[in-house]
């Protein structure tokens, strides 16, 4: 064994240790790792960073701030709404609308934010319905999960695979080059729970419509201004557009709390509806046209620009307080404090009074509005336990055709190859800032970049796994146990080793680490690299069998009330299904195999 050998199977064994107990994050692991090819040798300070203006790494942190654009202005939730409304009655009707639609995001978007979407929406489906949680969450996971095959940009480990494609000589994948593939594996997986629905635990009845992850829900007065187009339509208009953005608890007409003709009303000048809302559709309230926050508009400028950190302020009612008992008109925030309450949390019960007519409790939560500096003098009042900045991000709502079109363009250029991926998809991502469907704050805070970072961080890895020969070493420890097989068993103990090796790896880390594997074990078969690269990444992104596999599972785990053998009593049986179909259409796209199974030769 060679001496750069040596050292490099030290380094990737120290990284994979790090790697499996994560007792240091998986992005310093990384740079870890590159500093140390480097410091040894083994890596050229070029080869080092190169992975950090590679295709994967651009395409990947502007897919994030893509999809932050379609989250920005409320498309995302647009979608998981209407796929909530089309869910219908029934447990297998719920499964067959969800699966499909949420595959469909996930094929564009980071599977991770189309199920931390789709999480509450589920948990509402299932209260709404009587299902238990553990009947519906399991299948959009896997969806979501799934739905990352159906194109290249949707995870990592693809990219990765088309990069390391590229490096060998290979033409590489374009976005839709695993289509046929993810389509399969989507309807495989559907089929897959709604026969098998019986897998699934029943856990969780009557813990769906508590407030598990869901956004801290305010209470807020909003006034109907004088020009506002819902002058003469009906309160049951105003709930059915808004739906769950601002949940009305009481109206009043002129004054008059309860005005009669209930949803049916006309609602005029100068109404007042209390409404329950998240901290977003707080912030979010000036780009609604025709409707307004009633303390803003009664003791300050009506359309005044209010913004998150700088003017509205969270505070805590302490215990003792001297509010406490007293109502918000009572104590007159605005003039013995300055600030005027805009907005009022209380976690039991729903309040349907006037914001002025609620007595404060202990634990009250104020939404403040106000000048920074008040909010400095309030900072050491004792009524307050504590005052945050408030934790709403302003959503141009109006905005989502602008981001659609932006998503949808991006897409297409790269598909038809007009422009390289990576700069169809930066000037995507530019052009959701500079039409401002997103702040260009929001679209850094939209980045992760432990996920870009380690994709940078590993590719290098790759580089010396082969540049060292040690890809080539392992290739022929492979190729000698299966000196006897045939190109579709070698598929299936490529996709079985990603499988296993992603359970304690992420799939960009195992990708990079079998990646070179896989296109030494082609080129000694004379094949072509990409069914074997391919087949390799599918097991790494594809595997079903624990719950730590996917970071999508874990965001399950607790309110669907999962164990470990649940994943596992789904998951196996999935994994070598979608193992045997992937190893199958790899060969029949690559290596002109046969499509149908029975129609293969001897």
């Amino acid at each position: 064994m060679e001496l750069q050998q040596f050292s490099f199977l030290l380094i990737l064994g120290a990284g994979i240790v790090l790697f499996v107990t994560e007792r240091v994050r998986v992005d310093v692991t990384a740079m870890l790792i590159l500093v140390c090819l480097t410091l040894t040798g083994i890596l050229t300070a070029e080869e080092a960073l190169s992975g950090f203006s590679s295709e994967p790494a651009i395409i990947v942190a502007s897919v994030f701030v893509l999809s932050g654009g379609l989250a920005a202005t409320g498309m995302t939730e647009r979608i998981g709404a209407l796929i909530g409304r089309a869910a219908g009655g029934s447990e297998w009707r719920t499964i067959a609308v969800v699966m499909p639609a949420v595959a469909a995001l996930a094929a564009f978007s980071h599977h991770l934010m189309i199920t931390a979407m789709m999480l509450p929406i589920m948990m509402r489906i299932a209260r709404d319905k009587g299902l238990p949680p553990s009947r519906v969450l399991m299948p959009m996971s896997l969806a979501a999960s799934l739905g990352t095959t159906l194109t290249v940009i949707s995870a990592p480990a693809f990219l990765l695979a088309g990069n390391l494609l590229e490096r060998s000589g290979s033409k590489g994948l374009s976005i839709f080059s695993i289509t046929p593939i993810g389509a399969a594996l989507v309807l495989l997986g559907l089929f897959y729970m709604l026969l098998g629905r019986w897998l699934l635990p029943r856990r969780g009845a009557g813990v769906a419509d508590a407030d598990y992850l869901r956004l801290d829900q305010y209470y807020i007065e909003v006034v109907i201004e004088a020009d506002s187009a819902w002058i003469g339509r009906t309160l049951k208009d105003f709930e059915a557009t808004y739906h769950d953005r601002l949940q009305v608890a009481e109206s009043l007409q002129r004054g008059t709390k309860g005005a009669p003709g209930g949803p049916d009303r006309t609602l005029q000048a100068h109404d007042v509806l209390l409404v329950r809302a998240s901290p977003d559709e707080i912030a979010s309230i000036q780009n609604e046209p025709g409707v307004a926050l009633h303390a803003v508009a009664k003791y300050g400028d009506s359309r005044e620009q209010f913004r998150g950190e700088e003017q509205l302020v969270q505070a805590l009612v302490a215990p003792h307080s001297e509010f406490i008992g007293r109502t918000v008109g009572e104590v007159d925030f605005r003039r013995s404090l300055g600030v005027v309450v805009v907005g009022l949390w209380r976690k039991q019960g729903w309040i349907r009074e006037e914001l002025s007519a609620v007595r404060l409790q202990q634990g009250d939560v104020l939404v403040l509005w106000g000048s920074p500096d008040k909010f400095l003098e309030l900072s050491e009042h004792r009524g307050f336990l504590m005052m945050v900045p408030f934790a709403g991000d302003e959503k141009p709502r109006h905005k989502w055709p602008l981001a659609l079109g932006i998503m949808a363009g991006t897409v297409l250029v790269a598909a038809l190859d007009w422009v390289p991926a990576e700069i169809a998809f930066l000037s995507g991502a530019v052009a959701m800032v500079a039409t401002r469907c997103l702040t260009v704050a929001h679209a850094y805070r939209e980045i992760d970049t432990r996920i870009f970072v380690m994709i940078a961080g590993v590719i290098p890895l790759g580089i010396a796994m082969d540049k060292t020969g040690t890809a080539q070493v392992f290739a022929g420890q492979l190729m000698r146990f299966t000196a006897a097989w045939n190109a579709l068993e070698v598929l299936l103990v490529l996709f079985a080793a990603a499988a296993l090796l992603t359970q304690v790896l992420s799939d960009s880390a195992t990708v990079v680490l079998l990646g070179p594997v896989a296109v030494s074990v082609a080129a000694a078969l004379g094949l072509p690299l990409e069914p074997f690269v391919v087949c390799t990444a599918l097991g790494a992104v594809a595997s079903f069998l624990t719950p730590i596999g996917h970071h999508g599972n874990l965001l399950i785990l607790n309110p669907g009330q999962y164990r470990f053998s649940d994943f596992l009593r789904v998951g196996v049986p999935l994994t070598i299904l979608i193992g045997l179909t992937s190893a199958w259409l790899a060969q029949w796209l690559w290596l002109g195999g046969p499509l149908i199974p029975w129609s293969a030769g001897t």
